[in-house]
């Protein structure tokens, strides 16, 4: 059903710059195509659904909390420009793939046997197991993947192969402008990944979707980190897919430092009997940011497991949301599933919004959800204070608490890398005094 509503100039400018690009060659015809890369008709079918549907509205369940056609009224226009830089690894052993600008640096250590990493963009195979990137376009509600398979043209394929294990940073760039990329990782039997996404940029205006898709092979381990440094006048979608094979296990943390628009959707699949999913979420929020968690994930099979917790510290007038819906298959007997959502609102003016859901079409489950809102403490605020540490310096340690609560379950050595990142934001936007 396409919209009657007037074109807004966001709206307008992704399919005139769509336009453009088809006109000056960039999109590859399929005889070229990299791999993991849409075809030039799945290309044309996403805009032309974009067109069709427009951005989605509070109208549309899936984005109540997050009207997209009045929280993007323009977008920064497409840039050749590379202003971007390699950050710091927060892991000092973690090899370091990058993207700036849309565009993949050079892969690191080419005789690196633990894992290999492909520029998508380089890469000439065309492979079609990855062809979830491009599903579901004709969904009013999905425009990431809208946007993505229309105008993505480069990112990463990361392959690690059984029984190996690897430790990797791919840190996303954007200063200004306009970029669009993917991530396709797959992870062979027993083998092991720790990934650390950094989305990453400085204050100028940005507009940029990102689209991850993971596989998980029998008794497989990824612990993946999402770790959002977003500039004041960016805008950020973000699609990451999961898909769990056999005794298989996925520890996700989403970390939101930044961003004046951020939408990351979570979308997992449990699709063999013992897999287990973990996602703990931690959304720093203040100005007036708008940042969305939107989550679903999905038990298919029996004796699956996952929880998920997030916490949250809303300041000034910013806003959160949290959306998770856990879906229990007729099949999946046996499934435990808990979801909490906990939120901390430091001034009047601040919002979070939370809605988790069940959907169960089985009878032998342990299911349950919850949602808390709540201001600081007083008593707890109380005591600090009367054992002579300053009321700032109090609330940056309750908030701490609070968060960093849960990062304790990583490694010691990633717990602390991000332990510093929290800090850095916390003074940085609360005096201790």
């Amino acid at each position: 059903m396409m919209t009657n509503l007037p074109k807004t100039a966001a709206e307008t400018a992704l399919i005139r710059q769509f336009a453009g690009l088809q006109q000056q060659g960039v999109f590859p015809p399929d005889t070229q195509r990299a791999g993991f890369l849409p075809s030039l008709p799945q290309r044309q079918a996403a805009i032309a659904a974009l067109g069709a549907h427009g951005l989605p509205t509070r109208r549309l369940e899936a984005w109540h909390y997050s009207d997209l056609r009045r929280l993007l009224p323009d977008i920064a226009a497409f840039s050749d420009k590379i202003d971007g830089v390699e950050l710091p690894p927060l892991l000092a052993e973690a090899p370091v793939l990058t993207l700036i600008n849309g565009r993949a640096g050079e892969a690191p250590n080419s005789g690196n046997k633990v894992f290999k990493a492909i520029s998508l963009a380089a890469n000439s195979e065309a492979e079609t197991q990855y062809a979830g990137f491009d599903t579901e376009l004709e969904d009013k509600g999905a425009i990431i993947s809208q946007i993505n398979t229309a105008f993505a043209r480069d990112g990463w394929h990361i392959e690690v192969a059984a029984g190996n294990k690897a430790v990797i940073e791919l840190q996303n760039i954007q200063n200004s402008g306009q970029s669009h990329s993917r991530l396709a990782a797959s992870v062979g039997k027993a083998a092991q990944l720790t990934l650390i996404e950094r989305q990453a940029g400085d204050n100028q205006a940005s507009f940029l979707s990102f689209a991850s898709r993971l596989e998980l092979a029998e008794e497989a381990e990824v612990t993946w980190i999402i770790v959002r440094q977003r500039g004041l006048n960016a805008a950020e979608l973000n699609r990451f897919q999961a898909i769990l094979g056999q005794k298989s296990r996925l520890r996700l943390y989403v970390v939101n430092l930044g961003g004046q628009l951020v939408r990351q959707e979570i979308h997992v699949d449990l699709a063999g009997e013992g897999a287990d999913f973990q996602l703990r979420g931690i959304n720093l929020l203040a100005g007036s940011a708008h940042t969305d968690n939107t989550m679903v994930v999905r038990h298919l099979v029996e004796n699956t497991a996952s929880t998920e917790i997030f916490r949250n510290v809303v300041a000034e007038q910013a806003h959160g949301v949290f959306q998770g819906m856990i879906r229990v298959a007729q099949a999946a007997q046996k499934t435990d599933a808990r979801m909490a959502c906990n939120s901390l609102i430091l001034s009047d003016e601040a919002e979070f919004s939370a809605r988790p859901e069940l959907e169960i079409f089985a009878d032998d489950v342990a299911c349950g959800h919850g949602a808390t809102v709540a201001e600081i403490d007083h008593n707890h605020l109380f005591y600090l204070m009367a054992r002579g540490i300053p009321e700032g310096a109090a609330r940056i340690l309750l908030i701490k608490a609070f968060v960093g609560a849960l990062l304790d379950e990583l490694p010691e050595n990633l717990a602390g890398a991000l332990h510093k990142v929290l800090a850095a934001w916390l003074e940085s936007h609360f005096t201790a005094a």
